[in-house]
């Protein structure tokens, strides 16, 4: 082993064990401040819980997610299920989701097909961005709705400043976090996930939730760019397998029920929420 490999392993060796020790003592600092307030009666036995349910939160995600300290160049250094997370395609890059030859790239026309859309279906949109698929799917839900949720308020305002130009109503413009698309629950027929799921910095939490807001029988759409292509022009990160898009839906709860491959450069995932 060289003198740069060697310094390399010893880098990472001390940021895991950094890592881990800031979780613990995280945790215990928690608990100990609880403890600590409770003695002095500043503090309900229900708040108390609340303090121990957010250590018990905090250390699940740390055992969910693990970390590097040699991110690759789209990916933000964060592993979930054996796969890096990607950086987020920024507000910046607007004018590249409205690019003339993405239809031809991702034919819209066949994921609307796919989506079986009814005129009554209310529909979330996730990472709506400038609502290339937002504005098409509110065409074919007249007397539905089309939730339209971005984590970046620059986006939202796009899709607003469009609706009124467009004088389009059924779209409700919709703030989410990287934790919370805030939809109400069990309420959405259809999630669309057009090359986004692969940035979710909380996949599994931000999935639980898109799951709750999901009617049983409602359906998860993703669109992915084919990781097994190598002919696909995208970034590695920036893909996914069908292997790993399955098992990562699973997690949360999700049916598959088919893959299709009729775009150029993407699968169609279809899942189901299941009854309980």
């Amino acid at each position: 082993m060289n003198f740069k490999t060697k310094t390399a392993f010893f880098l990472m060796l001390s940021f895991c064990w950094r890592t881990a020790l800031a979780a613990q003592l995280s945790a215990l600092a928690l608990l100990l401040a609880a403890t600590m307030l409770w003695s002095c009666n500043k503090v309900s036995s229900a708040e108390l819980l609340t303090l121990e349910q957010g250590t018990q939160r905090d250390s699940t995600q740390h055992e969910r997610y693990q970390y590097t300290p040699f991110p690759s160049a789209d990916g933000i250094g964060k592993i979930y299920m054996g796969r890096e997370i990607a950086k987020v395609m920024g507000h910046l890059g607007a004018t590249w989701l409205e690019r003339p030859e993405r239809f031809f790239e991702e034919r819209p026309d066949l994921v609307l097909e796919a989506m079986q859309l009814k005129p009554t279906d209310v529909v979330a949109d996730i990472g709506a961005g400038t609502g290339y698929f937002t504005f098409r799917i509110a065409e074919r839900v007249r007397q539905g709705k089309v939730y339209a949720v971005d984590i970046q308020p620059e986006m939202l305002e796009i899709i607003t400043a469009r609706m009124q130009a467009r004088h389009v109503q059924n779209v409700i413009p919709t703030l989410g976090s990287p934790q919370n698309p805030n939809l109400p629950e069990n309420a959405i027929d259809i999630v669309l996930l057009v090359d986004a799921y692969h940035e979710f910095e909380y996949p599994f939490e931000m999935m639980h939730a898109l799951v709750r807001s999901l009617k049983v029988g409602g359906k998860v759409i993703q669109i992915e760019y084919r990781a097994e292509d190598d002919t696909v022009p995208i970034k590695p990160l920036h893909k996914m397998s069908q292997a790993q898009v399955k098992k990562e839906m699973h997690a949360v709860g999700l049916k598959w029920l088919e893959t299709q491959s009729g775009l150029p450069w993407q699968h169609i995932f279809i899942f189901e929420k299941p009854a309980p």
